[in-house]
């Protein structure tokens, strides 16, 4: 199967009033209660999407958020009700909050960037002197950000949210609340896995006068990981070699070595076929890692018509 060819779909489902094609996933709203969402094999890096696919990306990337939103649904009450095949989940349809909530356990990535070039405040959080790249923050912060459609994503702070009328201030402290708690349990389970989960963003909606988790959560595109000896070894006073990362961030760091940085104008790389074929794999043993399971990968011959075959099915029994 050509590696481009899990990259978009366009599928007429029974009931079926709108598509919406995002960074990685295409979302079908079934009437207007419910949606379909198909995990592709797209990936997007500094929000742009790269001109390649990637092989059952979007298999681990779907099977893993349902296997994290069952282990949270005790904290938060979330989206998804069924998953009908290895690329997709549906579940209900909610009017998404338009902030990305961001919660960081250390101070890695765009944090140490901007911490590095002078910056104390990240989102409204006064951030100490004399910290390193890697250092674990004290209690994990939450930086939150616009929720862009298309294009870069902006820090806000909690004040500017409620200013602009994104959240109430009641809703505001549920949405710090529940996300603190969702990474708490996201980094308990990532230790008894011997990883760090570093930072993540999750996603909410508002549905029937509550919130609602909505999205992927702990994946490796919404998710940094860390092997836990590495990084352990690293903070404890090692800092020969930084800690190995099990995430998306490797390929971040390969466009920064082309010179991409997302800028306005900027020609994205070509990933080279090598490349594509160790971020798959790069994918497949992060779910292993995180779940503890062999991945099943899924028969990618006419994929396209596996996965409308078991949604058309899924939906008429569901309509029945």
């Amino acid at each position: 199967m050509d590696i481009q060819s899990t990259a978009s779909t366009d599928f007429k489902f029974p009931g079926q009033t709108a598509l919406y094609h995002g960074k990685v996933r295409d979302v079908y709203s079934i009437g207007d209660k419910s949606i379909v969402m198909i995990a592709t094999d797209r990936i997007s890096t500094f929000d742009v999407i790269l001109p390649k696919a990637i092989p059952y990306k979007g298999q681990v990337l779907n099977q893993l958020a349902a296997h994290f939103l069952g282990k949270t649904a005790d904290i938060v009450p979330n989206w998804l009700q069924a998953v009908p095949d290895p690329n997709v989940s549906v579940g209900l349809k909610a009017q998404p909050v338009m902030v990305e909530m961001i919660v960081r356990g250390c101070l890695v990535g765009s944090a140490w960037r901007s911490y590095e070039a002078g910056e104390r405040s990240l989102c409204g959080v006064d951030l100490p002197e004399g910290l390193q790249e890697y250092d674990s923050f004290a209690e994990p912060i939450v930086t939150p950000t616009t929720k862009a459609d298309v294009g870069h994503d902006e820090n806000i702070t909690p004040a500017e949210i409620i200013q602009q009328g994104l959240a109430t201030q009641e809703e505001w402290e549920q949405l710090s609340d529940y996300a603190l708690q969702i990474f708490k349990r996201g980094q308990e389970m990532a230790r008894t896995r011997g990883l760090v989960l570093a930072d993540t963003k999750y996603e909410f909606g508002r549905l029937d006068g509550k919130i609602i988790l909505i999205d992927e959560i702990h994946t490796p595109d919404s998710s940094r990981y860390f092997y836990a000896d590495s990084y352990d070894a690293f903070i404890g006073g090692k800092k020969d070699e930084e800690p190995r990362q099990l995430s998306k961030e490797f390929v971040r760091q390969w466009l920064l070595d082309q010179g991409f940085k997302g800028d306005k104008g900027q020609t994205v790389p070509t990933l080279p076929d090598e490349f594509v074929n160790q971020v798959s794999e790069r994918y497949i043993e992060l779910y292993e890692k995180l779940t503890g399971e062999s991945f099943a990968k899924a028969d990618e011959q006419d994929m396209a018509e596996r996965i409308e075959t078991n949604v058309k099915d899924y939906l008429a029994k569901a309509a029945a």
